[in-house]
């Protein structure tokens, strides 16, 4: 099941070949203010619909997670980074995290949500 994303503006849009299982919610001080809820992708998994010109990039303090957002309206739309499930950067294994926020005609309600406690992570 293909699921469609896309920014407040629509200049930005994605997809994703399946459903999330669940969708991360990160406190750490980024994430608080962006507001979004992480669904994580292997990047073969994903695909930008849109022009690459229309995504904008934030790089901040390890410089190491790329924070995509609509270079047009602003909304945090995915990030690309190396696997940190094991606590250190394995980037042999890239994740792509999504904001599932922005899934067209999905039931964001129905997926439970975890909490990842980054504001005393990292």
């Amino acid at each position: 099941m293909r699921i469609e994303a896309s920014c407040h503006c629509g200049e930005t849009v994605f997809e994703v070949t399946e459903a999330p299982a669940s969708v991360t919610r990160c406190t750490c001080t980024l994430c608080s203010k962006r507001g979004a809820l992480w669904a994580y992708y292997r990047p073969a998994q994903f695909r930008l619909l849109s022009p690459p010109d229309n995504v904008a990039t934030y790089l901040w303090g390890s410089r190491t997670v790329k924070h995509h957002f609509c270079a047009s309206c602003g909304c945090g739309t995915y990030s690309e980074s190396p696997d940190w499930s094991s606590g250190k950067p394995d980037f042999d294994n890239p994740k792509v995290a999504v904001n599932a926020r922005l899934f067209d005609d999905f039931d964001l309600e129905a997926v439970p949500v975890n909490m990842i406690d980054g504001r005393n992570l990292w």
